[in-house]
């Protein structure tokens, strides 16, 4: 006999192993907790780093007064233009309300530096991120030192 006639023939494994009734996948319970804390180490560090990296508004600051005043001049300004100027009114309307929607929503950075310095140094070992990496994304060595994260070679 030659040698393609002894062999066996399969006429695709793996598709008549599921239509016998292969057993369910299932995730154990140790597993899924392990992905939700992997998801929420990511999402911690995703927004401290968000944080310090935004950048510094320079120049002088305005007050919340200013604006509300601007914007109640700016609604006015809209209401009675015409053409392109009530266009360009609207959009300082818009402009205005989404200052004073920032200036309110401010975000506490001491409050996620925290969160980050507790989860970054498990989250870099499970990730192999190390200390130049994180100086690269912005985070400062004092942080990095109070997370245990050490300056390595490499």
């Amino acid at each position: 006999m030659s040698p393609a006639a002894t062999r066996k023939k399969t006429s695709g494994g793996a598709a008549t192993r599921s239509a016998k009734g292969a057993l369910p996948r299932t995730m154990t319970s140790a597993h899924k907790r392990a992905l939700s804390e992997g998801r929420a180490m990511s999402a911690t560090v995703d927004r401290y780093l968000a944080a310090v990296n935004t950048p510094k508004r320079r120049g002088r600051k305005v007050s919340k007064a200013t604006l509300e005043s601007r914007l109640a001049q700016a609604r006015i300004d809209a209401k009675t233009a015409v053409g392109v100027d009530r266009v360009l009114a609207a959009q300082a309307v818009r402009d205005l309300q989404a200052k004073l929607a920032q200036l309110n929503s401010s975000v506490d950075v001491k409050a996620l530096e925290a969160t980050f310095v507790k989860i970054a140094k498990s989250f870099s070992e499970n990730r192999g991120i190390g200390y130049a990496a994180w100086r690269d994304a912005g985070v400062p060595p004092q942080v990095l030192k109070r997370a245990g994260i050490n300056r390595t070679r490499g």
